[in-house]
């Protein structure tokens, strides 16, 4: 399928292809891919890496010419191979001590031979040492008089190697375990670290603080590579070959001490695996139909996620060393989990898109578990009470489980647990009373009401983290607006991005205390709706918020507040509003997302927020312009008729509107006559793209792009490019 796909995208054109770093020698994997080239236009070149000339010449087979279609690299010369040792190992230190170790630091260098590698991994060691006599202690090492190592830069991974800690040691030569250029995923290896026991144990609940500190260190000794990264954190690294290789290295003798197999039923590397690694990682093209033998019964971390698997191998129940397993996105049909149920040393389990429609009693027994993944499991309804005898349980997720109608009454009991992953689980309405007193929950994605408070109960949960969405039922009566000040948003400053979901309630409290259906009309609540938003005043650290089905008539101050980090907003179905505020002036807004806002007629010149001066001879800028937004969408603003442009004095001086914006997008907008002229010329040079999609008046007015009205803004931006 995917050769067919690209023998058709190729088929006739002239192409460069770069394939790097190549290191299969079987042809029989290479020919398949080269007879597709080969419907590539003529002059049609393969770039190949290697650092096997033997795959050079495998790959070139019949068609290889002569000597010189084989480049062979050099090595660097001292002086270069300096520059790159120097560049890393001496940064951060003083000129003194700079010109204190350059002597050495060359000596040093030479026994890189000029290999790249070699300089990146010595640079790492020195940039640790701080004195003359520990970099003369790399120069004089015994390592260098090694004799039996398999490859030569192994000598230098060992200077790296031996300055680590025995338990960094062991975290190090766990990866391993991993098949070479496998995308490593962080936060999976630490688990994967504490399984193994290289974390020592939970009891301190700062296991993955330690992980991710160890996980740190190896990368700055560069012995990781290809971070890929959310932010500052890393979240998944791959390994330089030959740092793979030194790794395998150290684990040879690794499970000599144990007892040889002579199984004829499993296949001697997975036996091996096991020995060395104590893990066994199947994998869907490897395995459908593992069998478990004695021979296997040592192994602590087990993989079959998409194994194609219909039932739990019952044999599992025999890997009673089990600490982490993984059974993700395998469909058990009619299965109910009871053989895993046995694994009572078991810390990590995932079970997640399993087709689950039940989970027994007996998951009460497994007293270890740090992690529980049940997430996708639509079918399943509830958790057994015996769920919350997990005392050392820090993480669950039920993310997608659709049919979900409640949590355990005994939550309360999981004094550890600090994350509730619970996105889309849309038959969830209410959380069980005890769940108020897990105040040390970090992720919470869905907030519900809980004991009669609706956001109120969550006061003490000041460590809460990342992704939050609060489901807040307003009634017109204003214990909804005492409930949102009790839930203190504004001193929650790890929440990053906040989702306000809006609904009316139907029925309110009389006199009595009963329930009566609420017949006040919407104007004699409007002012509830905007103190209830008044309320929830989020931290300034907040970078991302939606707001929807919000029926109050404006939006809170704190929402343009320049002290705010926000980079991103989302008004959506806030039928009421009927103005927007000088959104403007947040400073790092990029993306502002408005939708359904039935009532907006009138945009104002007040939206872009900003503030000038006039003096005797100029008017100068004092803030706002969206001075970082780079899309703007307006989307089904159906009774929006006007659009104010700046003035004719705004136009002439220098002041910066929307330096930045990319994507200008009205769709649906279908009474809005004409667009401000002169603010588009201010902000054209960054404008690449106008979508006016289903605004019809937009479209009759500047749909003629050899039209004076598109020439007016297009002509001040020839890379505009006009969609309808």
């Amino acid at each position: 399928m995917l050769l067919q796909r690209l023998k058709e995208s190729i088929s006739g054109k002239k192409f460069l292809l770069v394939m790097d770093d190549v290191w299969t020698q079987d042809d029989t994997k290479w020919k398949p891919l080269k007879n597709t080239l080969k419907s590539g236009g003529t002059g049609s070149k393969v770039l190949v890496t290697t650092r096997n000339e033997k795959v050079a010449i495998m790959m070139m087979g019949e068609s290889i010419k002569n000597d010189r279609m084989i480049h062979r690299l050099g090595v660097l010369n001292d002086e270069d191979c300096w520059s790159l040792l120097g560049w890393i190992a001496l940064c951060g230190k003083s000129k003194d001590q700079c010109e204190e170790f350059e002597n050495t630091g060359k000596e040093i260098t030479k026994k890189c031979n000029g290999l790249p590698l070699a300089a990146k991994t010595l640079g790492s060691l020195l940039c640790f040492k701080n004195t003359l006599e520990e970099w003369e202690s790399v120069l004089n090492s015994e390592i260098w008089k090694l004799e039996e190592v398999e490859d030569d830069l192994f000598r230098h991974l060992f200077l790296s190697y031996n300055e680590l800690s025995p338990t960094l040691k062991r975290c190090f030569s766990y990866c391993a375990v991993f098949p070479k250029d496998t995308r490593i995923y962080v936060d999976e290896l630490i688990t994967k670290w504490m399984a193994m026991s290289y974390l020592g144990s939970n009891a301190d609940d700062d296991w993955k603080v330690r992980g991710r500190g160890y996980f740190d260190y190896l990368s700055m000794r560069s012995l990781f590579q290809d971070f890929d990264k959310d932010g500052d954190k890393i979240k998944s690294f791959m390994m330089h070959d030959i740092v793979h290789d030194f790794a395998q290295f150290l684990r040879k003798d690794v499970g000599s001490r144990m007892k040889k197999t002579t199984c004829e039923e499993c296949s001697p590397l997975l036996v091996s695996q096991v020995e060395k690694y104590r893990s066994s990682l199947f994998r869907c093209k490897e395995v459908l139909d593992p069998h478990v033998c004695d021979c296997l019964t040592s192994v602590r971390l087990l993989d079959l996620r998409r194994c194609g698997l219909q039932a739990i191998p019952k044999e599992i129940e025999k890997l009673i060393h089990l600490r982490w397993l993984d059974l993700g996105n395998n469909k058990f049909v009619g299965d109910d989990l009871k053989s895993i149920c046995k694994l009572y040393n078991l810390q990590f389990l995932w079970v997640g898109w399993c087709g689950l429609q039940e989970i027994p009693l007996e998951i009460g027994n497994l007293s270890q578990l740090i992690h529980l993944d049940l997430s996708g499991n639509r079918g399943v309804r509830e958790l057994p009470e015996s769920l919350c005898n997990l005392s050392k349980l820090e993480s669950l997720n039920v993310n997608t489980c659709f049919s979900l109608c409640g949590l355990p009454q005994g939550i309360h009991k999981l004094k550890k647990l600090k994350h509730l992953y619970n996105q889309n689980t849309i038959s969830l309405k209410q959380y069980p009373q005890g769940i108020s007193q897990l105040t040390s929950l970090v992720t919470l994605n869905k907030v519900l009401p809980c004991d009669g408070n609706k956001v109120g109960w969550l006061k003490n949960f000041n460590r809460l983290s990342g992704k939050v969405e609060l489901s807040i039922e307003t009634s017109s009566c204003g214990d909804s607006v005492e409930d949102a000040r009790e839930a203190e948003l504004g001193k929650k400053m790890h929440i990053q991005e906040l989702r306000i979901y809006f609904s009316e309630s139907t029925t309110t409290m009389d006199g009595r205390g009963k329930q009566v259906k609420d017949t006040s009309s919407s104007s004699s609540s409007t002012s509830v709706w905007n103190e209830v938003l008044d309320a929830l005043h989020p931290h300034p650290n907040l970078q991302h918020l939606t707001i929807r089905h919000y029926n109050g008539s404006r939006l809170p101050g704190w929402i343009v507040s320049p002290l705010n980090q926000l980079t991103s907003i989302e008004l959506d179905n806030c039928e009421f509003l009927v103005s927007l505020p000088p959104l403007g002036k947040l400073p790092l807004l990029e993306t502002l997302s408005i939708q359904d806002l039935y009532e907006l007629e009138y945009v104002g010149r007040e939206f872009l927020g900003i503030a000038t001066t006039t003096t005797c001879s100029s008017m100068a800028t004092i803030a706002g312009g969206f001075p970082k937004l780079k899309k703007l969408t307006f989307w089904k603003c159906i009774n929006w008729t006007k659009w104010e442009d700046i003035t004719v004095e705004e136009d002439n001086v220098a002041i910066s509107i929307m330096p930045c914006l990319t994507e200008l997008i009205i769709h649906d907008c279908r009474r809005l006559t004409e667009l401000p002229q002169r603010l588009l010329q201010k902000v054209s040079p960054s404008l690449k793209w106008l979508d006016i999609t289903g605004s019809t008046q937009l479209i009759q007015v500047y749909g003629d792009e050899d039209g004076q009205p598109w020439k007016s803004i297009s002509d001040h931006n020839p890379h505009l490019r006009l969609y309808h």
